[in-house]
């Protein structure tokens, strides 16, 4: 599919010309609407006090401390929900709670959120309150079901909310009706972590520390958590969210993360004290949802809990080998989907504006993966399937979605369901992001009305795929300095994304790394004695220059490549833009 160059231009703010000139330009290009949003310190926090339910929710949870009740935090099983859950049991065993527990849904046999069958399964725990985690805002029956067992229910989340809320004894959640939180953006993790930033302040207030003898945690240790689970859901990175990640990362470049952290950044080879956020979102993330994409998420959650180094390596390694298991699975999957969009393309004159792919042999844990893939290669949403019982040819299909600009793909889902009632036998999610259950005997009918729903939203324009980049850079700004001013002025992620620049180079070398990986050597056009090494990380070999080309054309990141002790400026190749 052609790509069209998109270059940004700059805002209107003035930005303080004591910032290096390649930052200075970068930020002008990014959307910051004020210099206050330069100033990433805990101190500009938004306040809790914003959030709708705080209030409620505080007083539940210092009644239960007082009543010395039963706890259980059921959570996602993703990485946003694995942080949540260590930093909600490490901060309330902190604050003196005796009796806190949890639970993760086993994905394959409860599904998403606070179902019946996981409040059947938590009464065995004798909960007297159940603390949702990045879920339950859309658990009307699971509430329903802990209020008829006599338990109280707070619910924290982010995901959009449904026409009908839960009605549980509190709700935190900045896209609830009425709430007046301006990040909507910040992840489930970020909401507890507010939660338990207002228990102490009300705990304090009363006296509690100082009449249990408890020494007042210190909720700045929880951060490196907030970081993890920020970065690795792809939530936007407005002013609120780029705060607790910054201060997050300065915790583990300094080596103050806790040792299962630290351990998963060991094993993927990452360093400790240059870390950026997207070693959090390729190198940790990946690693810590592999056990809730394949197994239980309870392996991810004891590796954030554990205080021991040791243990924390063990259960690394395990989180390693699941991830190396997913990859495998992943390959074959990612091939197969690639085969039936080509399938569709020979049988019409073009895709469809929304893709739904669906194959037996997938497995539900990697449907989103691929989904991610074969929308970044065909530039539409796109819905992977797979069956809920992978033994029952019959059973229920379960999706995983994901969007692209200009799609609001829960929206659409909605819309869907909406139009064609039964349908859809439940969905929910984000802008990006989604997931969404139906019968197998639905699945064309599903297929044919959300591609309908995507040709009603997308325009040709928003269908055509771009690269948005950040212009050109001078020969004199391709050095060490440059990529390492735009490394401190992060950090970069979702919705303030990583400078990407482009540009024209003379091909002085070409050779293959690993399996699929392009390593080059480039000089600027019309400087042979200027040389730069550049890496292209999984690229096709047909999408490889010529041997007989001496020019190629580039959309690329700096980078520094730290290797035996030596730092040496890289371009990371995002695109393979054309060559000659």
């Amino acid at each position: 599919m052609p790509i069209q160059l998109i270059t940004r231009t700059p805002g209107d703010l003035v930005l303080p010309e004591s910032l290096p000139p390649l930052v200075r330009r970068i930020y002008s290009q990014r959307p910051l609407a004020a210099l206050t949003e330069l100033e990433l310190t805990l101190s500009q926090l938004i306040p809790p006090a914003r959030l709708k339910g705080i209030d409620a929710a505080v007083g539940l949870l210092e009644a239960a401390l007082k009543e010395g009740e039963r706890l259980l935090i059921v959570a996602d099983f993703d990485a946003d929900g694995a942080t949540s859950c260590a930093l909600a049991l490490t901060v309330l065993r902190a604050f003196g709670c005796a009796h806190v527990d949890y639970i993760v849904p086993n994905r394959f046999e409860y599904g998403y959120g606070l179902t019946p069958e996981i409040v059947e399964l938590a009464k065995g725990k004798n909960p007297d309150l159940i603390i949702t985690v990045d879920n339950g805002i859309s658990s009307i029956e699971g509430i329903e079901s802990a209020r008829a067992a006599g338990i109280k229910t707070l619910v924290t989340d982010h995901h959009l909310p449904g026409r009908e809320l839960p009605a549980a004894d509190a709700i935190v959640n900045p896209n609830q009706p009425g709430c007046e939180f301006p990040s909507k953006s910040i992840a489930g993790v970020g909401v507890i972590f507010y939660v338990m930033l207002a228990l102490r302040s009300r705990l304090r207030d009363n006296g509690w520390f100082t009449s249990k003898g408890i020494p007042e945690p210190n909720l700045a240790e929880q951060l490196d958590l907030v970081a993890l689970g920020t970065v690795a859901d792809v939530v936007a990175l407005d002013h609120n969210n780029r705060i607790l990640v910054s201060e997050g990362i300065k915790r583990i470049r300094a080596g103050r993360a806790r040792p299962g952290i630290l351990s998963l950044l060991t094993l993927a080879k990452r360093n400790f004290s240059t870390l950026a956020a997207s070693d959090l979102g390729f190198a940790v993330g990946p690693r810590l949802n592999a056990a809730g994409r394949l197994d239980d998420m309870s392996t991810g959650i004891e590796c954030l809990l554990t205080q021991s180094e040791h243990e924390a390596h063990e259960y690394a390694l395990e989180l390693d080998g699941m991830n190396k298991d997913r990859r495998d699975i992943e390959a074959g999957m990612r091939e197969q989907a690639f085969a039936l969009v080509d399938q569709l393309a020979f049988d019409a004159d073009d895709l469809p504006a929304g893709l739904s792919l669906f194959d037996e042999r997938w497995h539900q844990g990697v449907v989103g993966i691929v989904a991610s893939r074969i929308k970044e290669r065909c530039h539409r949403p796109v819905i992977a399937f797979a069956l809920a019982d992978a033994d029952d040819p019959e059973s229920e299909l379960k999706g995983s979605a994901r969007s692209i600009p200009g799609f609001h793909i829960r929206d659409a889902l909605d819309a869907v369901a909406a139009a064609n009632p039964g349908l859809v036998t439940k969905f929910g999610g984000h802008a990006m992001a989604a997931g969404l259950s139906l019968s197998r005997a639905n699945f064309d009918a599903f297929a044919q009305a959300f591609a309908a729903e995507a040709t009603r939203v997308l325009s040709p324009e928003l269908l055509q795929a771009t690269i948005v980049s950040d212009g050109e850079l001078s020969a004199e700004e391709l050095t060490l300095g440059c990529a390492a001013d735009l490394a401190a002025a992060g950090p970069w992620g979702q919705a303030f994304p990583e400078p990407t620049f482009h540009g024209r180079f003379k091909l002085q070398q070409q050779r293959r790394l690993g399996e699929n990986h392009l390593k080059m050597v480039l000089s600027p056009l019309g400087d042979d004695g200027f040389l730069v090494d550049a890496i292209a990380f999984g690229v096709s070999e047909a999408d490889w220059p010529a041997s007989s080309a001496t020019e190629i054309e580039l959309a690329y990141r700096l980078n520094i490549n730290e290797f035996r002790g030596a730092r040496t400026l890289q371009l990371m190749v995002e695109h393979l833009l054309g060559s000659h």
